[in-house]
């Protein structure tokens, strides 16, 4: 994808691809990069087990492994080298699987 298709999302725009509207694409970011996950309703969508990650950057918690809301931010600052070494992985994951589609942008 060209840089110039690349969409830049705030983070309250990226708020509204989180599975709740089924007229709508959802989205997972990793560290910043916007990834269309709509293919995987059953694991994205309302309801299921990582609708967590829908509609925003989840990139301190898929660092740490964790489901909880609360760690599902985009400030991956205080992982720690291993934390860090599993969120680049992630990214690889998703990077292979779902279409990069935008940029998260301040």
């Amino acid at each position: 994808m060209s840089a110039a298709a690349t969409k830049e999302y705030t983070a309250a725009e990226l708020s509204k691809y989180d599975g709740s509207d089924p007229s709508l694409p959802i989205y997972v970011a990793i560290k910043g990069d916007v990834f269309d996950v709509s293919t995987k309703p059953d694991s994205y969508g309302k309801g299921a087990g990582y609708n967590c990650f829908a509609g925003k950057d989840a990139s301190r918690a898929l660092g740490m492994s964790s489901l909880k809301l609360e760690d599902c931010v985009a400030d991956y600052s205080t992982l720690t080298e291993k934390e860090l070494e599993t969120l680049d992985q992630w990214h690889a994951f998703f990077s292979k699987r779902y279409s990069i589609i935008g940029k998260v942008v301040a």
